[in-house]
């Protein structure tokens, strides 16, 4: 009984120690990547992880359902599509066809107003916003000077990053995109209660503007830029721009790093459904324009659909580009494979969300079930129903 209490006492003490150095190394916010993510057998977010951290609350106005089409549902899944709903753990996975619903169907107990978290899709939503807050004269252009807003950013090469450059993911910074490594930035930031300290001690090591580089902190800093341009929390500023104009049928929620600082996790974590995202893929296809009304200025939205760089055609504005089967398409794209994948021109939108994608090949390259999504929604929208 003696050795087990003086082991307990030992257990406490290396327990209060570890804490001790938790918060004297700033390394404290793995307490929270703890508690909410690996206790739960968890080594990387996940799709519901958005109960377990704090929340605003993104409200819906008049809801605008999506009419069904004439051939509503009267094809099922391709057998491969089947296989991989199933080895990929989707939730939901919609077929839009002339702006309505061709196909839907739910899995896992979820259903079509289920939230599950957007993880990086939200960039779209920002660099709308962000051309939300130029339309709108807060922000000049797409030239503007980061420093204007964020001083942080003012000296040697950071004084040259421009909004656009946040937007292009070409900051230039030292972001490191690690998912699963406890001690990235990418994880503090997921996890820290005060996101914008963490982004405020980022440094500048390329020149800004010169090439694409994924970095979910240019989103965040942008996030940054739009509410210090615009007066408005980002959540606001989502409802009054996007989330009730576009007639979303659901409210929504948007992580923040605390309750305290209240700075939303802008590079992630917008918890909706399927239908409600892919209205914004609606609005862009639509060149900015919903119900008649210019929403967003046309020629922004032109500029965000194509690449800023030859060598990186995958990448513009907040959005993925893509050729499949001979077309051009363009996605909302984030972690763990949530898409919302649009096609212009045949006036087709796929949206599909789960647990997992096919195994990555690096950062910001293409997974093969983006492929397969395609592949398998138009092989369907050519059956006979």
């Amino acid at each position: 009984m003696k050795f087990l209490k003086k082991l307990l006492k030992v257990l406490v003490v290396l327990f209060g120690l570890l804490i001790a150095t938790l918060y004297i190394t700033d390394t404290d916010y793995l307490i929270k990547a703890v508690r909410t993510i690996y206790m739960r057998g968890y080594t990387t977010a996940f799709l519901d992880d958005y109960k377990k951290f704090d929340n605003q609350e993104v409200k819906n106005g008049i809801p605008q359902p999506w009419p069904n089409h004439i051939n509503y549902n009267t094809v099922t899944e391709t057998e491969t599509l089947q296989k991989a709903n199933k080895d990929w753990g989707t939730i939901a996975y919609v077929i839009i066809k002339n702006d309505s619903i061709w196909f839907e169907n739910y899995y896992d107990g979820y259903n079509k107003d289920s939230k599950s978290n957007s993880f990086s899709m939200a960039k779209s939503y920002v660099s709308g916003l962000m051309g939300k807050a130029i339309m709108e004269g807060y922000i000049k252009s797409l030239d503007q000077p980061v420093c204007d807003f964020l001083p942080a950013f003012c000296d040697g090469e950071a004084a040259k990053m421009t909004v656009g450059d946040l937007s292009s993911m070409s900051s230039g910074t030292n972001w490191d995109e690690a998912y699963y490594s406890p001690l990235s930035i990418t994880t503090r930031a997921y996890f820290d209660d005060d996101l914008a300290k963490v982004m405020n001690g980022l440094k500048v090591v390329d020149q800004p503007g010169q090439a694409f580089k994924y970095a979910s902190g240019d989103t965040q800093m942008l996030a940054m830029v739009i509410e210090k341009a615009t007066g408005k929390k980002m959540y606001d500023y989502l409802t009054e721009s996007f989330w009730k104009p576009l007639g979303s049928e659901n409210e929504t929620l948007w992580q923040v790093d605390s309750e305290t600082h209240d700075l939303v996790k802008a590079y992630c974590c917008i918890a909706s459904n399927a239908k409600d995202f892919a209205r914004f893929g609606k609005l862009y296809k639509d060149h900015g324009k919903w119900n008649g009304k210019q929403v967003l200025d046309s020629a922004f939205v032109a500029k965000s659909l194509k690449p800023r760089f030859p060598a990186s055609p995958e990448y513009g504005y907040g959005w993925w580009l893509k050729n499949q089967i001979g077309k051009d398409f363009f996605m909302m794209r984030g972690h763990l494979g949530q898409y919302v994948i649009v096609q212009p021109e045949d006036n087709v939108i796929i949206v599909r969300l789960g647990h997992q994608k096919s195994p990555d090949a690096g950062v910001g390259v293409f997974t093969n079930d983006i492929a397969l999504y395609i592949d398998e929604a138009y092989k369907m929208l050519n059956m006979k129903p």
